[in-house]
């Protein structure tokens, strides 16, 4: 296992940023963590990179005990904090040499540099001073150095953070690449970056976790929770009539002849609601169950206190 966390807690005075939190993410896996501002997420990856400990409970990056075994921990990890720390009045190149030694790569300094710059798109830019770039390159500069070591293991905090659509498309091609042969944990507060890029999602929600799935699995269960269903027929429709339906709870009017009818637990609606319009003799023109997109599922998990 890459990443595993087993029942961990992180306590600032009486106020827990964590709270018994266990996951576990396998080699070759995108893994999405989120939530709201204040949720823990950035208090999970400084524990995961060994940059502050846990009150209680273990963290392993692949295999060793962040705590117990910290510098092998360390040696498989390249890590992107939220806030990209760089020295502004260093060259890119410069900057990124010095890492290198840092990790005690000095003989292959070159060609890690060189990789690194290229696989992030920095090399029209390697000349030029940190100070010098916009936002969006400074972020890819962060990327650069957390693969220098050609880590196992990138935990990258808001990694997409003040990028243009363009670099954010690249960006993204070159996370979903690393993490086919790495394990790769993110968190975004971008939607769409989570279903373009994630295997699997994790979201904490007052620290913790709320939902662990397959990004299609946990819009799956918010489905099975609320059952939404959008029909639109040929002629005018009384809303009374759905009371004769099975399993409808609510109905909305959202169009002359269009209604979006609701229903609790998992049942599908859809037959009941052909078999009600044959009874009646009125034409269903569209039936369809209504999806919720991954934003609105994230809104309805973090909105309720846990």
């Amino acid at each position: 296992m890459s990443i595993k966390a087993v029942g961990v807690s992180k306590l600032y005075g009486a106020q827990a940023a964590l709270d018994h939190v266990s996951f576990e993410v396998e080699r070759g896996q995108v893994v999405g963590l989120l939530g709201p501002n204040g949720a823990g997420k950035s208090t999970m990856m400084k524990i995961l990179a060994g940059f502050i400990p846990p009150s209680s409970g273990e963290a392993f990056v692949g295999g060793f005990n962040v705590q117990e075994q910290s510098l092998q921990a360390r040696r498989v990890v390249g890590y992107l904090p939220e806030h990209n720390p760089l020295y502004l009045d260093m060259y890119v190149s410069e900057f990124l040499e010095f890492v290198a030694g840092v990790y005690g790569l000095q003989k292959k300094l070159p060609k890690i540099v060189g990789d690194a710059v290229e696989v992030t798109g920095l090399s029209r830019e390697a000349h030029k001073k940190i100070g010098q770039l916009s936002k969006g390159y400074r972020q890819r500069v962060g990327l650069a150095q957390a693969l220098l070591p050609k880590p196992d293991v990138l935990i990258l905090d808001e990694p997409t953070a003040g990028l243009d659509p363009n670099q954010l498309s690249e960006i993204r091609q070159l996370i979903v690449r690393e993490g086919r042969e790495k394990t790769v944990i993110l968190s975004t507060h971008i939607m769409q970056e989570v279903e373009a890029m994630c295997d699997r999602v994790i979201i904490i929600n007052e620290g913790k976790i709320v939902a662990h799935d397959t990004p299609q699995h946990v819009r799956q269960q918010s489905l099975r929770a609320v059952n939404a269903v959008e029909v639109e027929f040929l002629e005018e429709v009384s809303e009374a009539i759905f009371g004769q339906a099975d399993g409808v709870v609510r109905t909305e009017k959202i169009a002359p002849r269009t209604f979006l009818l609701t229903a609790r637990g998992a049942e599908d609606i859809r037959p009941a609601i052909f078999q009600l319009a044959v009874k009646e003799n009125i034409t269903i023109l569209k039936i369809q169950r209504q999806e919720k997109a991954l934003e609105d599922i994230f809104r309805d998990l973090t909105t309720e206190p846990v």
